[in-house]
Formats: C-alpha cells, structure tokens, sequence
C-alpha cells in the first residue's frame, strides 16, 4: 500500500533526495568512503556547503551583507542565541504559538521583553490583527513565529515594522517569497521543510551583530559562525547535504513561486474538503490566517466520539503522520514542499468514504 507521509516533522522529502543521500552514504562522491565518515573539511565536502549556501542566497533572493549558516541545536537553540546576540535594550514579540512563547521566554532571561499581541486566550486559533502597530518604535528587533505547527495558523506576507525583524520560519521556509533585508535573522530546524534533523539553517545580518554590550560565550556568538564558514566545530555534515540534494530539486522545480502555487493549490483543496465535509471542523478562526503546511482540523462536534476510528481508518488506507500534535488533539496534515498533490487527493478521498459510512 503507498504510504502518504504527513508527517510533521521529522517530515516528507523529495524521494530523488532520500535515494541520492542513500548513495552517498554508501559512497560518496565515488570515494569509497561515506559520507557519514568524511570529514567535515574533506576537500569533497567543502563545496556542498559551498554550493548549498549559494543556492539558498539565490532562492531567496538574499541581499548581500547577509550570511547563510548551518548549525546544531535546533531552532529552541535559537530562541536564546537570537536574544543573546541582539538584544541590548528591548526586544518585541509576536506570541502565536507553543514555540513563539518558548523563545519569548528565552528572550526574557536577557533583557526587557514585550509581548506585543498574542492570541492564547483564544487558543491561537488565530493570528492577532493590527499588531504591527504595537510594535515598539525602540525595540532591537521583532521577533514572529511565520508558521505555527502546532495551532495551523500562518503569516502569508512579511509584517511591516519600523524596526529589524527575526523570524523562526522552521516549516514555511522556502515556500514563499521572502524580502529578506527586512530582517536581521531568520532561522529554523531544517527537518519539516529543507532535510533530516539534525541542522539548523540561520540567515543573518552581518553588520548587525557585535552590537550588544554582553559577553558572548563562543559556539552561541553569530560571528564566530560567520568568521569560520559554519565550520567552527564538527556541523552535521549528512543533513547539510541533504539539505544541499532539496535546494537542487527546489530550483529545478521552479523556485520557491512555484512552491508557493502548489502550497496554495494543496491547501485550497484540503481546507475546500473541510469546510464541506459535515464530520469536520477547521480549527482556526481566521480563514486568512490558515497555514498552507499544516492544516489542523477536528471532528465536528456532533461526531467527536468518531475520531478514534476516523484515526484508524486513515491510518489502514496508508495516511501517516494526521494525528493532531498531543496538546490539542484532532488531526494535522503537514502539507510541505516535497507532498506530492496526489497524497492531499488520497486524504480527501479518505474523508468522503469516511462520510458516506457515517
């Protein structure tokens, strides 16, 4: 039976990605060697970071000035290395979400931290409005959450602020857009949109940093990563070539405007199916505010003593990964790049048979 993997993470990746990053685990670039067992400054190696790097600057159209890093910890890493490098008097944040309130929390250990809008009391079931304009005119930076997994609520367009922003774009990266110089850093796990886990991609500012009075210890300062070219210590060299494999497929595929349609095109259906569907509910509020890469929904209330069988009936047709994150329970279809329209098909088809017994 075909599986159809919407996981969230550790997520989907293109199948050409998996079987070449199989080969070079095996024997890379014809070295009889692995790649798991190179060394990072193999003269092999080099030019994957190399190249990777000047991909991701070209997808995204990254201005210069800007550095592309790829480091360990994940992007709970981040929350403190961003207010650790940035943060001298006050930093802004959007809080839309479990992983926004956690770096907000980070942020809090270094300075003043203001929560500018936040939608927890309803449950994030939406992204706040007009929060733009409570973002203070003297903050270091604004820190937002682009997409939140958990909750299913997205921000489609680049906020616009009158001060630098940083943003966590773990799962939406690469399926947008992004004017980049309206930010000093972007970051995120690479492994819902980019590659396995186990890196962690950073866009950062150059002449934004050495700007903060604090001591910086060494492996959480920027520019110690900036100066040595991601090379500073050991970087997880089977993830960054994967993530190298998924930046060639993204540029032959079209670029991140063509990821953009086909996100939109997934998401239209699903959510179309959703709202049509009597057994389901969407989860967020806002339909503006619905994310394109992971669609949350329920049953409806009337039929909430089927979601267990509903659960196991996707499951026996080949739908992995739809089980609701633990805190909020219901249903997630991670929907990122590399999901193929047919598997969204699969699901809505999955859900009208479920229907038609019901």
């Amino acid at each position: 039976m075909k599986k159809h993997n919407f996981n969230a993470g550790p997520s989907i990746l293109p199948r050409e990605v998996i079987e070449k990053t199989a080969q070079a685990i095996l024997d890379f670039n014809g070295s009889g060697l692995s790649l798991m067992e190179i060394s990072h400054r193999a003269k092999d190696f080099q030019p994957v970071v190399d190249e990777a790097v000047a991909l991701f600057k070209e997808l995204l159209n990254i201005p210069e000035g800007y550095s592309v890093l790829f480091l360990g910890g994940g992007a709970s890493m981040e929350f403190c290395m961003v207010p650790y490098n940035f943060l001298e008097k006050k930093a802004a944040y959007l809080n839309t979400g479990t992983w926004a309130k956690k770096a907000m929390k980070e942020s809090k250990a270094f300075g003043e931290t203001v929560e500018v809008a936040s939608s927890e009391k309803d449950n994030f079931t939406y992204i706040p409005k007009n929060f733009e304009a409570a973002v203070p005119a003297d903050a270091d930076y604004f820190h937002i959450t682009t997409n939140n997994t958990i909750y299913g609520t997205e921000l489609h367009e680049d906020p616009n602020v009158s001060v630098p922003m940083v943003a966590d774009m773990s799962s939406d990266i690469f399926s947008r857009p992004v004017d980049v110089s309206k930010y000093i850093c972007i970051y995120g796990g690479a492994q819902k949109n980019l590659a396995p886990a186990g890196v962690t991609f950073v866009i950062v500012k150059n002449d934004a940093l050495g700007k903060v009075s604090r001591h910086i210890p060494t492996m959480l300062n920027y520019q110690t990563h900036v100066d040595k070219g991601s090379m500073f210590n050991t970087p997880p060299v089977v993830p960054i070539y994967s993530a190298l494999l998924t930046l060639r497929w993204l540029k032959e595929q079209g670029g991140v405007k063509e990821m953009q349609r086909r996100a939109k095109q997934r998401a239209d259906m699903l959510y179309a199916e959703i709202d049509r569907n009597k057994l389901f509910r969407g989860t967020v509020t806002c339909k503006e505010d619905r994310s394109y890469m992971n669609i949350c929904f329920v049953m409806a209330d009337e039929y909430k003593d089927l979601e267990a069988d509903f659960l196991k009936f996707a499951t026996e047709k080949g739908m992995v990964g739809i089980k609701g994150h633990r805190s909020v329970g219901g249903f997630r279809a991670s929907c990122y790049n590399a999901l193929p329209i047919e598997s969204v098909q699969a699901l809505i088809d999955c859900m009208q048979e479920f229907e038609k017994m019901h």
